[in-house]
C-alpha cells in the first residue's frame, strides 16, 4: 500500500486493487500542488468522503465526472452530489459497511459538523460527520479519522476493526490539536504507523505536526510525517 499525503485531509491510497482518493480538497488548498493533481487521478476507481465542509469534498465533483471514480459518502450527502450531476454513488450511514470490490469501507463515528452554504448564505446540512475504516483483501486496515475531538468510543473502533494505519487530524481549532490527538492515539489504539493530517494548511491552524510527534514520544507506533506530496509506504 502507498499513501501519498496531497495535505490538508487529502490522500491518495494505491492498492493492489484500487486507486482512491480520500478528502480530495485540491482547488483553494494552498498546500496542494497542481503539478500533484494528474497523478492523483490517473487511474482512480473510487473518491470516499469523511463529511460535507468544503474543505473535504473539494474538487469530488469534477474529478469524479473526469475519472469516472465511483464516489462514497453519507447518504446526504450522496444525494446532494447527485444533485451536482453524479451518478456513480454509494451512500452509507455510521455504522454501515459498503463492500467496493478489494476493500470495504465502513462508516464511525466523528465528533464534527458536515454542512454547505449555499449562495444565498443558507447552511445546509449534509448528514453526519464520520471517520471511515477500510479494509483491504490483502493489505493493512486503514482509519482515516475524519475531522474530529477525542471520544471514548474510538476503544470501539480498535476493538472492531483493529486498524493498524491511522490518518489523524491535528490542527486544532476545527478538530482535536496534536497533544489530544496524541492521547487518543495512545490511549484507544494499536496504530502501527499514525499519519498526522488538517494542519499547515492555513494560518489558522496549526503550523506544523510538532505537538503531536513530541505527544508521541514513547508510544510503539511509528509518526510518519511526510511533506505533501510525500509517500508512506506500508
Amino acid at each position: 500500500m502507498k499513501i501519498k499525503w496531497l495535505g490538508h485531509s487529502a490522500f491518495h491510497i494505491e492498492t493492489a486493487k484500487a486507486k482512491i482518493l480520500m478528502d480530495p480538497f485540491f482547488t483553494g488548498n494552498p498546500a496542494f500542488r497542481d503539478s500533484e493533481r494528474k497523478a492523483a487521478t490517473a487511474g482512480l476507481t473510487h473518491i470516499l468522503l469523511t463529511h460535507g465542509h468544503g474543505d473535504h469534498v473539494g474538487d469530488t465533483v469534477a474529478i469524479a465526472q473526469e475519472t469516472g471514480a465511483t464516489v462514497v459518502a453519507n447518504y446526504d450527502l450522496c444525494m446532494w452530489l447527485g444533485r451536482q450531476g453524479l451518478e456513480k454513488l454509494e451512500p452509507g450511514n455510521t455504522g454501515g459497511t459498503i463492500h467496493l470490490g478489494g476493500f470495504s469501507a465502513t462508516f464511525v463515528n466523528a465528533l464534527h459538523s458536515s454542512a454547505q452554504i449555499t449562495e444565498d448564505g443558507v447552511s445546509h446540512s449534509l448528514g453526519n460527520a464520520n471517520g471511515l475504516v477500510l479494509h483491504f483483501e490483502e493489505e493493512p486496515t486503514l482509519y482515516h479519522m475524519g475531522d474530529t475531538d477525542i471520544f471514548s468510543d474510538m476503544e470501539l473502533v480498535q476493538e472492531l476493526h483493529e486498524p493498524v494505519i491511522g490518518i489523524v487530524p491535528i490542527g486544532d481549532r476545527f478538530t482535536m490539536g496534536g497533544a489530544v490527538a496524541a492521547l487518543a492515539c495512545q490511549r484507544y489504539f494499536k496504530f502501527h504507523t499514525a499519519i498526522p493530517c488538517h494542519y499547515g494548511s492555513f494560518p489558522i491552524i496549526d503550523r506544523t505536526p510538532e505537538t503531536f510527534v513530541t505527544g508521541m514520544d514513547g508510544a510503539s507506533t511509528l509518526v510518519a510525517t511526510p511533506e505533501v506530496g510525500g509517500v508512506v509506504s506500508v
